[in-house]
């Protein structure tokens, strides 16, 4: 006899168990748990639940704490997982009381925990009658007042002092706009807003972002007019602006040299102009397989060139090869998305930023040699910490003579910290963004 699926809440426990113990991220665990959810109405409840207790993460393992006597065994830590959820929903009003209870309990029992279904059930009835006290309970530390690790929120403030650092982390708990980038080979920017205009959906057309659409409520996007066709994606309006930085033309050779996830390779490829080359880098496989896919159901796989490849590597590439356009989109801690990915509080470490600066800084010297004279290198990141940005890029300049910095337009976005511009997350309702442009001389 076959054993009955696993409700929603067992299921989630699940991802947000694994995203405690650094087993995964949000976007290898949640593309995974969309494809057994296959009614929409599941697929936005469990992002409602999963997002709201990462949002409040730090918040809800004090109630737990103050409602245990003792802590959970580490082996029946999912147990612990599923208490949390159910908090943020108790919290928040996703779902009926009893049904947050009742579906709970189910799941540590589906979980094959059952001898812990007594313990989570007494926990959630305790809960819904000391709620207000719970609620009442002033925060320990910061960590718990702004629900983000100590040693982000020291580095947020070292960064940009004790006020603007605050405003990082409110603007990091809230939830950021959908934003669409209109693929012009498809269509208009202006047919589309008419489109989802006739199908109730409210949006708005930013005046400085040209393919960019914005809605006023989150949605399943494959409920979208022509999403599976490739009319549109989904892509912030910060990232979107690393097209008209890059300014490819006619003839021009181009590299993105770590593509994925492949938006703004994307971007490149729906201008449809004629360049004589188009050159995608990834080293993973998988994340290399998701973009051709993306590709191809955007119409672009066969314009495109692929290479599965650390681009920071010595033979990465031969000699004598040069570029007109390099978009190195670096790898880095991700601290100017934690609105849009809030499971990155939970996965970066402090000894990761170490790591991640090593990689930046080998990377530009890499392929810095391999911009044409005249060219442009685009150095972008969705970090807002000073050392993988401006200061990467003050850095790199040191050691590089015959590199110039260029002036980032539009001047509106962000602020000039003398080596690129940085916006933060919220401003003009787009991601935190870092971006840097780099001609050789």
């Amino acid at each position: 006899m076959s054993e009955l699926p696993l409700n929603l809440r067992a299921q989630l426990a699940q991802v947000l168990h694994d995203m405690r113990t650094g087993r995964g991220s949000g976007l290898e665990l949640l593309p995974r748990l969309d494809r057994q959810l296959a009614d929409p109405r599941d697929r936005a409840l469990a992002r409602a639940m999963l997002f709201a207790t990462l949002r409040g993460i730090e918040r809800y393992e004090r109630w737990l704490s103050d409602l245990l006597e003792r802590p959970i065994p580490g082996k029946l830590k999912v147990v612990e997982s599923v208490l949390l959820l159910a908090l943020a929903s108790l919290d928040l009003g996703i779902d009926a009381e009893h049904a947050v209870v009742s579906a709970s309990v189910d799941a540590v029992r589906q979980l094959k925990h059952p001898t812990m279904a007594g313990l989570a059930n007494a926990v959630l009835r305790r809960t819904q009658r000391e709620l207000a006290r719970l609620r009442a309970l002033p925060p320990a530390n910061a960590a718990e007042q702004h629900n983000h690790p100590a040693w982000l929120i020291d580095l947020l403030v070292r960064d940009w002092g004790q006020a603007q650092a605050e405003l990082i982390l409110a603007a990091n708990n809230r939830p950021g706009p959908l934003c669409l980038r209109v693929n012009r080979q498809r269509t208009t920017r202006s047919d589309y807003l008419a489109r989802l205009q006739t199908a109730g959906r409210a949006a708005r057309a930013p005046d400085d972002l040209p393919d960019a659409l914005l809605l006023d409520d989150s949605v399943d996007v494959h409920s979208l007019p022509g999403f599976d066709e490739g009319d549109v994606s989904v892509q912030d309006g910060a990232a979107q602006l690393a097209l008209s930085l890059l300014a490819p033309a006619a003839g021009d050779r181009v590299l993105d040299a770590c593509a994925a996830p492949g938006g703004k390779l994307a971007h490149i490829a729906e201008q449809g102009l004629a360049l004589t080359r188009l050159l995608a880098c990834d080293v993973s496989p998988p994340r290399l397989k998701r973009m051709q896919q993306n590709m191809e159901r955007l119409g672009f796989g066969e314009h495109i060139e692929w290479r599965e490849v650390d681009a920071g590597h010595a033979k990465a590439f031969a000699d004598d090869e040069r570029f007109e356009r390099i978009l190195l989109d670096a790898p880095c801690t991700g601290t100017g998305v934690i609105r849009r990915h809030p499971d990155i509080r939970l996965l970066r470490q402090p000894d990761q930023l170490r790591d991640l600066k090593r990689t930046q800084a080998r990377l530009l010297d890499r392929l810095f040699p391999l911009l044409a004279p005249g060219g442009r290198l685009v150095y972008a990141t969705c970090s807002v910490l000073a050392e993988e940005n401006a200061g990467q890029i003050a850095a790199f300049l040191k050691r590089h003579t015959d590199a110039r910095l260029l002036p980032v337009v539009p001047e509106w976005f962000g602020r000039d910290t003398g080596f690129g511009r940085q916006i933060l997350p919220g401003e003009h309702e787009l991601d935190g963004f870092f971006y840097a442009v780099l001609t050789r001389t």
